[in-house]
């Protein structure tokens, strides 16, 4: 299972990597163009060059396309070959399961749900990271399986890698109607556990930001968001504080559902990443600081955080439910300290900026002493956890791959090399399919007591694999390309 975890952590390292330019692109639009956050005509040549910023920056992190990134993402990466086949199944599952999970058409199939506001937010909340992950999966998982599938021939257009999506969408179907029951019972759950918190005062708060975190790479964050932030229950954390109002137009304390996210969000994750930079591995330092360090500069700028928490939340689960439970213990402190701010977008920099001058503001100027103590808290209690339990975070994840990328084929001859490996194998009849990573050959067999292994190695092959009975790995090294490409032509 953390086999599968770290893959599936690994994988979302594509479409996270689309992320950073957009949070710097709208740290700067909103610099430039303010009346994009704070309303108002937008005028001048800075202020709409700012304003088209801000819009090429939404067109990556707005929640809707981003977990289209995620969906197409994580199936090419989870794919056995990476082929671009996988990220098509990963987008018709996404297209299917959020079409058939719309309130539109949830709302016809079962009328009494548009007549109850908690099911009806669950489902305008369908599009979000979760659905875009749990897509990415369907598609690379019937890839993997069907991608070498031979249908009758009268059926042979759809045989191979075309019949990927149309078994892709019959799956997604029967995750859309499982998730037709199951997602507004989960997401009902999770609004009257944020009901429950309201009048614990900083304590509710605290819960609130570290469920808020911890609830990330489900979507079913926006459950909680919506009971605190909007006024789904009376409350509207947000909107109150943007439209000018102060704590006694409202019954608590106003901001405190949002700024204890500052100093975490600013100050806190840019500690973190220079934990994970420090404990890297010395030959994947350069690629770790390529990963952390935009990430922390989208955090601080403007709050987009997605870019860190997806680079290490699969990869190392239990790092991340520490970084939740910090959100939680400053927003406490936070609260208590009587540190208000607010946020239309997140919890960055420009935000604070535009805060600053609303009704509900206060002590906004203590951002530096409780951005200081998160930097130094973030950075320590990462860099002991990710020591101490020997965490796989950027940089540091197992050497396997590099090391057979280093590996020498001691024969040029791709063709000998296939011949000789096909024999080891059995021969053509006993290799059901065959593709290929990085470094590796991957034949799935029908009898394993006709693999020759001494066989194989003499091709001059850096090494051989036996996952289990029906499977066997050949280490190749980076030319492993050339020796596939020989040895389907012997197979066909």
């Amino acid at each position: 299972m953390m086999k599968y975890l770290q893959k599936l952590g690994k994988s979302l390292m594509l479409p996270v990597a689309c992320l950073p330019v957009a949070g710097i692109l709208s740290g700067i639009g909103y610099l430039l163009c303010p009346a994009a956050m704070q309303g108002g005509e937008i005028t001048g040549a800075a202020a709409l060059i700012g304003y088209f910023m801000v819009q090429a920056a939404l067109a990556l992190v707005d929640g809707t396309t981003m977990a289209i990134l995620f969906a197409v993402g994580v199936a090419v990466g989870m794919a056995d070959d990476h082929d671009g086949t996988a990220g098509l199944a990963g987008l018709v599952s996404w297209l299917m399961m959020t079409k058939l999970l719309s309130t539109g058409v949830v709302t016809t199939l079962f009328p009494a749900i548009a007549e109850n506001p908690s099911q009806t937010l669950a489902f305008d909340k369908i599009q979000n990271a979760f659905i875009g992950i749990i897509a990415g999966i369907i598609g690379s998982a019937c890839y993997n399986k069907f991608k070498n599938t031979k249908l009758p021939d009268w059926l042979s257009f759809f045989s191979g890698k075309r019949c990927v999506a149309i078994i892709t969408a019959g799956v997604s179907i029967i995750a859309s109607a499982v998730l037709l029951f199951l997602w507004p019972i989960v997401f009902g759950a999770l609004v009257k556990l944020g009901e429950a918190i309201v009048g614990m005062d900083a304590v509710g708060a605290g819960i609130y930001a570290f469920l808020n975190r911890l609830l990330i790479p489900t979507g079913l964050h926006h459950a909680l968001n919506n009971v605190f932030w909007f006024d789904t229950i009376g409350i509207g954390d947000l909107s109150h504080f943007w439209a000018g109002d102060t704590s006694a137009d409202v019954t608590w304390s106003l901001g405190m559902y949002m700024s204890g996210f500052f100093p975490c969000m600013m100050f806190g994750i840019p500690g973190a990443a220079l934990a994970m930079v420090h404990t890297a591995k010395s030959n994947k330092k350069k690629a770790a600081i390529g990963i952390v360090a935009s990430a922390a500069v989208c955090a601080f700028i403007c709050g987009v955080t997605e870019p860190f928490e997806f680079a290490f939340m699969f990869l190392a689960p239990v790092l991340y439910l520490i970084y939740a439970l910090l959100y939680g213990i400053f927003t406490f402190i936070t609260v208590l300290l009587g540190f208000r701010a607010g946020f239309s977008f997140s919890a960055g920099a420009t935000d604070l900026l535009f805060s600053a001058s609303l009704p509900a503001a206060q002590n906004t100027w203590m951002i530096i002493p409780l951005g200081i103590a998160a930097f130094l808290v973030f950075y320590v209690v990462f860099r002991f956890a990710i020591v101490k339990l020997d965490l796989k975070t950027p940089g540091r994840e197992d050497d396997d791959v590099e090391a057979e990328k280093s590996a020498v084929l001691a024969n040029n001859d791709y063709t000998a090399v296939a011949k000789t490996v096909l024999e080891g194998l059995g021969g053509k009849e006993n290799v059901t399919s065959l593709d290929n990573c990085i470094t590796r050959l991957r034949m799935e067999i029908k009898d394993y007591t006709k693999v020759d292994e001494k066989k194989i190695k003499s091709a001059g092959v850096a090494g051989i694999i036996r996952p289990s009975k029906t499977s066997v790995q050949v280490i190749v090294g980076t030319k492993v390309q050339f020796v596939a490409d020989e040895m389907k032509k012997l197979l066909k």
